[in-house]
């Protein structure tokens, strides 16, 4: 196995620590919804009742889809100035604007705050996975791409570590205060990591414009398209499918009888496994990528988001007996199933040239974010007219059968090497 060198490694936990933290932020919110809405929303002249707490945790989920979407913009400066200085950039942003939702005194406030988070947190992803696929050696990209995914989950321990120190003893502005410490990352990447070696040594040269507009040339129009639909098919899972596994977890507590303290804590040891599954998830990538080929591993990861989204929220929701427990067990292998999106990371950089990867990573993984908010903004809608998350979230697991119908459209590349 070849061995990494010092660039290499500094790198690899430079990305694998800010998407950590990336993680952590993301679903610092998740966790602190419900005390934060019942705080704000009278704040705001809105009764904090629960269909107003699901309807509006919706539309703020939906608002910070909408400011992830907008992160297709790092990728062409990605491209143009590159991938070291610019993942700096997102750091500072998603730090910033997270250490600030602390502050919030009105749910509109909170949802700004959240919006602008969201631009940075899109952006880390696509600048770290395009980093390690370009300066890990070939024989080791897969492993790469999976190791580095796994950072995302080990962010959600982080989060449920927090709301379970500091959330239940110091409230939830506490919570976002602890999540503006990403920032910390900003002088070890600056200052001990280089940009990667393709970039410095690319063959063409373009302007950020000329790297976005590449991806809808004859050469990429197609799979740009294709990797578009299939992101939007996984963001459709994960925020209204996992989104809304800390509410769930505190509803389910509270019917059988747990205090909202417990339940708090117990939606936190939920989270925790969610990741757990997913991390597993992560692990298992390379095996199945060089066995099944990247479509073939995408495959097997929706049809576990398929099965357990819909049987989780659909069926055992709405058992009246030992429905606590039977949750649990759908949500290890619901976060086993949200490991697809460590296939992107593999395999959208293996689909484009150095000049334009970065646009396309962002572009890919952002875009659909306008759609799935839209969907989010549904799934909160649905949950305020049925008074019930289970029904709602379990409709989009509709979206998987969809996204194996695409999967033949999609251009496979096991076996080929980075493209120069």
């Amino acid at each position: 196995m070849t061995p990494l060198t010092t660039n290499q490694l500094r790198g690899f936990w430079a990305a694998w620590g800010g998407w950590a933290l990336d993680g952590m932020d993301s679903f610092l919110y998740a966790l602190v919804l419900v005390p934060a809405l019942r705080e704000l929303l009278p704040r705001s002249g809105i009764p904090a009742t629960q269909a107003n707490t699901g309807y509006y945790g919706g539309v703020l989920f939906a608002i910070f889809l909408l400011g992830w979407g907008f992160a297709f913009l790092w990728g062409p400066l990605a491209d143009r100035f590159g991938r070291v200085r610019t993942l700096v950039l997102t750091i500072v942003c998603y730090s910033l604007f997270t250490f600030l939702g602390c502050a919030a005194t009105t749910v509109w406030q909170l949802a700004a705050f959240r919006f602008l988070a969201g631009i940075g947190i899109g952006g880390e992803w696509t600048i770290g996975g395009v980093f390690v696929a370009e300066e890990w050696p070939e024989s080791r990209r897969k492993q790469g791409a999976a190791w580095m995914h796994t950072g995302y989950y080990f962010g959600t321990f982080l989060a449920a570590i927090v709301n379970y120190t500091v959330g239940s003893h110091y409230g939830w502005r506490a919570v976002f205060a602890v999540g503006g410490t990403p920032a910390l990352l900003v002088a070890f990447i600056r200052y001990g990591v280089r940009e990667s070696a393709r970039w410095e040594k690319r063959v063409e040269r373009v302007s950020a414009r000329d790297a976005f507009l590449a991806l809808f040339g004859a050469e990429y129009r197609r799979r740009t398209l294709v990797n578009a639909s299939l992101l939007f098919i996984s963001m459709v899972g994960l925020w209204a499918g996992s989104a809304y596994v800390p509410s769930s977890i505190t509803f389910l507590a509270g019917r059988e009888g747990y205090s909202a303290g417990d339940a708090s804590r117990l939606a936190s040891w939920a989270t925790m496994l969610l990741s757990t599954g997913t991390i597993l998830g992560c692990l298992m990538l390379p095996a199945l990528a060089e066995r099944l080929g990247r479509r073939g591993a995408l495959a097997f990861y929706f049809l576990l988001m398929f099965g357990f989204i819909a049987l989780g929220f659909g069926y055992v929701f709405y058992r009246t007996s030992n429905a606590l427990p039977w949750f649990m067990t759908c949500l290890f292998f619901l976060g086993v199933g949200g490991a697809n999106f460590s296939v992107y990371t593999l395999w959208l950089p293996e689909q484009y040239r150095t000049e334009c990867r970065g646009s396309a990573f962002a572009f890919a993984t952002s875009f659909g974010r306008f759609l799935a908010a839209g969907i989010t903004f549904l799934v909160g809608a649905g949950v305020s007219r049925m008074h019930t998350i289970g029904t709602p979230v379990a409709l989009t697991s509709i979206a998987f059968l969809v996204g194996l119908a695409l999967l033949p459209l999609a251009v496979e590349t096991k076996g080929k090497e980075l493209p120069a």
